[in-house]
């Protein structure tokens, strides 16, 4: 009897290290296609395109796009598209993420405000590069699955609040730059009040229904100006401003 109980061990052990080694196989494999689906889209659809901040490159080369998707367009992760992730918002067309990351010319010294959290990707790449990013989304239903995924992945750098991001987060203030990650109708004035001097704005300006355009917004010397990027499409800043 003890010598049978002895073999039901010894194959349940090799059962149970064949199953672990084959999920470890097929974990590293999924990783490696991933990573070579983000330097693709890098290429391709970023650098090929006039990104050429190596941090930006990096940091888009390194943030697993494919986490902050749901498992339905996991597939679809690294295509040169945005794509939805509930309640009528999406992640961003890679690209963008990249030029307006770029565009905010930031570094590891650098504290950011994010208006749209979505799913977490955009604050992801920029907890890459800065210090830290504090980032708004109005939905409860994806800020707060925001910030357990990016806690989970290991961005300790990023704060998430579930607020209305037109009037940012003067206790937080002032952000060497702030990114705004969804159509506003003008410039909020409290994300100007809370831009350092000498700091940067990148947000897209316009109706959801008819034009809209990104605009990067420089403080200097108590001075605003604006200057127009490229006609964007993104959905609508909500609140009740």
């Amino acid at each position: 009897m003890r010598k049978y109980l002895f073999y039901i061990v010894v194959i349940a052990s090799v059962a149970i290290v064949l199953f672990l080694g084959i999920r470890l196989f097929r974990g590293q494999k999924e990783e490696y296609t991933y990573k070579a689906r983000r330097e693709k889209m890098v290429q391709v659809q970023i650098a090929s395109r006039g990104v050429k901040d190596e941090k930006v490159l990096r940091a888009m080369r390194t943030v697993p796009r494919h986490r902050f998707v749901s498992e339905d367009f996991t597939g679809s992760a690294y295509e040169d598209r945005p794509l939805p992730i509930g309640y009528g918002q999406t992640i961003s067309q890679p690209y963008i993420v990249a030029l307006m990351t770029e565009l905010l010319n930031v570094d590891k010294e650098d504290k950011v405000l994010e208006v749209g959290t979505g799913s977490g990707y955009q604050a992801a790449v920029l907890s890459e590069i800065v210090s830290q990013i504090y980032t708004i989304e109005i939905f409860e239903e994806l800020g707060i699955p925001a910030r357990e995924r990016l806690k989970d992945l290991g961005y300790s750098n990023t704060t998430v609040k579930v607020a209305d991001g037109y009037y940012g987060w003067p206790e937080k203030a002032p952000f060497d730059a702030i990114i705004v990650t969804c159509a506003a109708s003008h410039i909020p004035p409290p994300l100007i009040e809370q831009l350092k001097e000498g700091g940067r704005m990148c947000i897209p300006v316009g109706s959801v229904f008819w034009k809209q355009i990104l605009i990067l917004v420089s403080k200097e010397n108590g001075e605003i100006t604006a200057k127009n990027i490229l006609p964007v499409r993104f959905v609508p800043l909500l609140g009740e401003h």
